[in-house]
């Protein structure tokens, strides 16, 4: 299985600005630039390769954990999964840092914490960070 998006940038890298393409059009043409990477700490200006990376990995995260919780029969009614990826300028994306809270019923905290750091350990975009620190804060609603 093979999955694609596209990037056009034009101009220079501080002064320049691009767009981003999905194949499934979740993304079309989005916006994105110097300034939303590195400058708006608000994040709202536009988006960013790290923001998709921690888009991506939370929800890679929550459905490999929803996998989980089937099987040990405690299936979930809500999964709510943030990623927040750290890019420090100059080194590069150094963590990202997964917080959960889980309505789960009939689970105990410590079935829950093992099958969510289980999914952390497998999810294939953790798989895929694995030069970076990956975090997990998991905790039952």
């Amino acid at each position: 299985m093979n999955r694609h998006a596209t990037a056009i940038w034009s101009g220079g890298l501080k002064d320049g600005r691009g767009e981003l393409s999905t194949q499934s059009g979740a993304l079309e043409a989005a916006p994105y630039s110097f300034a939303a990477r590195f400058v708006d700490e608000s994040g709202r200006s536009a988006t960013n390769p790290e923001e998709l990376i921690a888009a991506a990995h939370a929800g890679c995260f929550a459905m490999q954990l929803s996998h989980f919780l089937a099987e040990n029969g405690t299936p979930a009614r809500n999964l709510d999964a943030t990623a927040t990826v750290t890019l420090v300028p100059g080194t590069g994306i150094t963590r990202s840092a997964l917080a959960l809270t889980g309505d789960v019923p009939g689970i105990s905290a410590a079935r829950f914490a093992e099958l969510a750091n289980q999914a952390k350990g497998e999810c294939p975009v953790s798989k895929a960070l694995g030069a970076i620190e990956v975090t997990l804060d998991a905790k039952l609603a």
